[in-house]
């Protein structure tokens, strides 16, 4: 027993001894990068932002983890704050910056957002924030910007897509369910949650619409009756003006026309009177026989020709005019 006891406690001095550098070994330093959640993700509204969108299966999204996180060690001398955001615990801020490749990077300023393409590698980051090359680089604005009613609807429709696929796999990986039986029970659900909205919207335009009486709606019949009556006489009356006007302007022209015709004979008779004082007596008796026994041979002869046509007097009339000034303006170029 004496043997053994020393034994012991060589043992359990070799023990501490093991357990000593581990425990004297300094604690790991805390990450720098903040994890950014649907609840506290309007911290990037103010101030300087740099936001990564990863996902832990994503690849490329590993191989940037530790230039990301050196990045964020740097962030207090570059005056700008550093995040992170998981798309799959939060598939609702995913749909708010619209990200479809991974990772993704956003670089927020005072609440405008702008895409970082480049390589997530220190380095970059770094000439990024100092270089201020992100002035360069057209912002996230209108419907686009995630502070927008829209990518707020679409960051909406994503974290129901995330509900989705998260029960989609709890039926089939923790209850073991075939996939085939996972989808039959999502599109009954959605024929019935379809079906069920629709019975609320019926419900809610029956509660707001207010049928009117028979008695009303007869009288409304029996008043827009009278109006489509009183349009139509409407359209007769200005119908009869506009024939009425017509026909008053119809006969202020024929009187005109009958006005000129009487000014035209008028001063073809002055003319003829002046004429016939200039010329000589001698001249004046020998010609006026001559005159009156051509003009009473016309007569005779239109007369002739013109009896059997008795229906039209008026244009007998007018030819015998005709002939007489004819024979007045011959007359009158012989003259001195």
């Amino acid at each position: 027993m004496a043997g053994c006891v020393p034994a012991l406690l060589l043992a359990w001095l070799a023990a501490a001894a093991a357990e000593g550098p581990e425990q004297a070994a300094p604690p790991a330093e805390p990450s720098r990068v903040q994890p950014m959640t649907a609840s506290n993700w309007t911290l990037v509204m103010e101030g300087e932002w740099m936001l990564k969108f990863y996902a832990p299966w994503c690849p490329s999204c590993q191989q940037t983890d530790s230039e990301w996180e050196a990045f964020a060690k740097n962030g207090e001398t570059l005056q700008i704050s550093v995040g992170k955001v998981d798309v799959i615990q939060e598939p609702g801020l995913s749909g708010r910056f619209f990200v479809t490749t991974l990772p993704a990077f956003f670089h927020a300023k005072d609440g405008i957002f702008r895409r970082y393409r480049g390589p997530g590698i220190y380095e970059d980051l770094q000439n990024y924030i100092l270089e201020k090359k992100w002035q360069s680089v057209e912002p996230l604005t209108g419907w686009k910007s995630p502070a927008s009613l829209t990518m707020s609807g679409m960051a909406g429709l994503f974290s129901i897509s995330g509900k989705i696929w998260r029960l989609h796999n709890y039926f089939t990986v923790t209850l073991g369910t075939p996939a085939w039986c996972s989808y039959i029970f999502f599109v009954i659900a959605t024929l019935v949650f379809g079906l069920f909205m629709g019975l609320v919207l019926v419900v809610i335009s029956e509660c707001f619409y207010v049928p009117l009486p028979r008695a009303s709606s007869e009288h409304c019949e029996q008043g827009q009756r009278p109006k489509e009556a009183q349009g139509a006489e409407q359209l007769q009356d200005a119908e009869e003006e506009k024939d009425d006007s017509n026909e008053e302007e119809n006969k202020d022209s024929l009187m005109d026309d009958e006005e000129e015709k009487e000014d035209l004979g008028d001063e073809d008779e002055a003319e003829d009177g002046e004429e016939e004082d200039n010329l000589p007596g001698s001249m004046d008796e020998e010609r006026s026989d001559t005159k009156y026994q051509g003009v009473l041979k016309e007569r005779s002869v239109s007369q002739e020709e013109l009896e059997p046509s008795e229906a039209h007097p008026a244009n007998t009339q007018e030819v015998v005019e005709d002939s007489l000034r004819q024979r007045k303006s011959q007359h009158a170029n012989k003259g001195p």
